[in-house]
């Protein structure tokens, strides 16, 4: 009996949450359903916060971004590319790794991928230009 008192608040809970609030999300576990939650999205995507359409944004945002990052996943860029992105960001020329990595004919060994980055260069690049050491340590 105990048990069963305890289940009817929640099964009314239920009721009341799928009568109330007339959201449609469900699971996205395929191609056809992603697309469905992007359509969705579109819709809804200048929803206002705290409406039912706002909580709907942000419950299928969350399943959309799961569904990518499981089933489309970006890797890291190589170490090489990582220090040209950032060096593009921070306005630098390859002169300004000399400090970092040493010698003005070092930094272009490194950067034609002609000499690898040793672990004081991964350091300081990793210090210096704040680039992940995940990133710095990988093979190229």
């Amino acid at each position: 009996m105990r048990g069963s008192a305890l289940l009817e608040p929640t099964h009314n809970m239920i009721i009341l949450t799928q009568t109330k609030f007339k959201m449609n999300v469900r699971p996205i576990r395929n191609e056809a359903d992603y697309q469905k939650a992007l359509e969705r999205l579109e819709v809804i995507f200048d929803s206002k916060k705290g409406t039912e359409e706002g909580d709907e944004l942000e419950i299928l945002a969350i399943l959309i971004d799961n569904y990518e990052n499981e089933n489309f996943p970006i890797g890291m860029p190589d170490p090489i590319s990582a220090i040209n992105f950032r060096m593009e960001q921070m306005g630098l020329k390859q002169k300004d790794l000399v400090k970092m990595i040493g010698f003005k004919s070092r930094v272009s060994e490194i950067m034609n991928r002609k000499r690898k980055l040793t672990l004081d260069m991964i350091r300081k690049l990793n210090t210096d230009l704040n680039i992940p050491t995940e990133v710095l340590i990988q093979d190229y």
